[in-house]
C-alpha cells in the first residue's frame, strides 16, 4: 500500500518552499511515492501520464531536479550511465538497492565516513562536499 502521507508532505513542502503544486507536479510525486522500487525517469513518466496524460520529460526532469534539492527523493545509481530515482525518508539515508527486484531500502546515515573521507582528500587533493552509499546485492525476497 502506498505511503500517502509521504507524497502529501512532499507536496507540502514543495509548497511551503513557495512552489506551486501544478498538476504535472502532483502526478510526479503521486507516482513517485506509489512505487515499491525506485524509477527511472522515464518509467515515472509513464506512471504519472496515467493522470496527467499531456506530461512531457523535461517536466518529468525538471521536477527531480527540484525534489532532490528539496532532500524529498535520492537518486540512485544502478546501472554504469543509469540512474533512477527513490523518495527520501530520511535527513540524511543511504540505500540497500536488491538487482533482482530493483527494491530500495534506506538506512540511516549515521556511520562516521570523516576519517576515511579525510585519508582520501589528503591523499589525493580532492575537496569531498558530499557523499552517497549504495549498496547493491539481492534482497532477502529474491535470495
Amino acid at each position: 500500500m502506498p505511503d500517502l502521507r509521504s507524497a502529501d508532505r512532499a507536496l507540502e513542502r514543495l509548497e511551503q518552499q513557495g512552489y506551486r503544486l501544478t498538476r504535472p507536479r502532483r502526478a510526479i510525486v503521486a507516482a513517485l511515492y506509489q512505487a515499491h522500487s525506485w524509477l527511472r525517469p522515464e518509467d515515472l513518466l509513464a506512471r504519472a501520464r496515467r493522470t496527467c496524460p499531456g506530461l512531457g520529460l523535461v517536466t518529468v526532469y525538471r521536477t527531480l531536479t527540484l525534489l532532490e534539492g528539496l532532500g524529498l527523493v535520492r537518486r540512485i545509481h544502478v546501472e554504469p550511465g543509469c540512474h533512477g530515482y527513490a523518495p527520501a525518508g530520511l535527513k540524511h539515508g543511504h540505500h540497500l538497492v536488491c538487482r533482482s527486484c530493483n527494491r530500495v531500502l534506506e538506512f540511516p546515515g549515521g556511520e562516521d565516513l570523516r576519517p576515511l573521507i579525510h585519508r582520501l582528500a589528503r591523499r589525493t587533493g580532492f575537496v569531498v562536499e558530499d557523499h552517497v552509499l549504495e549498496l547493491t546485492g539481492r534482497c532477502a525476497h529474491c535470495r
